[in-house]
């Protein structure tokens, strides 16, 4: 939604602000990463003042407009993408992630709408961007890659891409400790796919998970069969700590891997 990228990059070298207990250590995930069968790393959205520590860094080319999945294999493969107000990479990132609009409100609208067909009319998106608020940064980096140790301070929200299988396995996992009265633990708002990765969440300290990667405009870097589940810091931890008792040790998982195996 409202990607108007450019597979172009450079590689160099060397919503609302909301309060999140993550100054101590996160928990270790090897468990289970090893139980879901992820191979690929953690990915973080981190607002942090400082880059360095997250390099090596890569950046949207100066002047082109590249989404932001455009730098998804540099991820995997160990890399960072660093993110300014002024290299945003296009402007729905701009928008969604900046609280920095690159179009008027009237042109934005029509440009969604009318360009891009995304709502029935143009009083329909009016009233979904109402709803919807923009992340407000409160450092001058953003930063979207592989999980940094001694960053934890700086981190918003977590991301696995994962296949279907292991999608139910989390959706599972996030309703493991969940209360009928609690917020839903898992959301799948309509939205941008940068939009999914952090500002859709309404409250950083609730466990919650977000289905994303399914913008249709960013699906082309992704894998055919892959979406993002991005968590919150407080449902990550609550995924890591699940032990032997619960159902990632018990035979309908192990039945599904088999059955795949097969």
């Amino acid at each position: 939604m409202a990607q108007e990228c450019v597979k172009m990059q450079e590689v160099t070298q060397p919503m609302q602000n909301q309060t999140i207990n993550a100054t101590s250590p996160l928990p270790d995930p090897t468990a289970l990463l090893a139980a879901v069968g992820l191979e690929g790393p953690v990915i973080g959205v981190y607002d942090t003042p400082d880059p360095a520590p997250f390099a090596p860094l890569v950046t949207p080319k100066s002047g082109t407009r590249a989404c932001v999945f455009a730098f998804f294999q540099a991820w995997r493969a160990g890399q960072t993408l660093h993110l300014t107000r002024d290299n945003t990479g296009c402007g729905g990132a701009s928008h969604w992630l900046w609280n920095a609009p690159t179009r008027s409100p009237a042109d934005f609208i029509k440009f969604l709408v009318d360009a891009e067909g995304l709502k029935a009319d143009h009083a329909l998106m009016q009233q979904w961007l109402n709803a919807s608020h923009p992340y407000q940064p409160t450092h001058e980096h953003l930063l979207i890659g592989p999980l940094r140790a001694g960053q934890e301070a700086y981190l918003r929200t977590i991301t696995l891409y994962v296949n279907s299988d292991q999608l139910s396995l989390l959706l599972t996992g996030a309703q493991y400790h969940a209360a009928p009265s609690d917020p839903a633990p898992v959301i799948a708002p309509f939205g941008s796919g940068c939009s999914q990765l952090l500002p859709l969440f309404d409250d950083l300290d609730v466990p919650q998970a977000i289905i994303g990667g399914t913008d249709i405009a960013m699906r082309q870097y992704l894998p055919l069969d892959v979406l993002a589940f991005t968590m919150t810091l407080p449902l990550w931890k609550r995924l890591c700590a699940l032990d032997e008792r619960s159902f990632l040790y018990k035979p309908f998982w192990q039945s599904l891997q088999q059955a795949r195996r097969s």
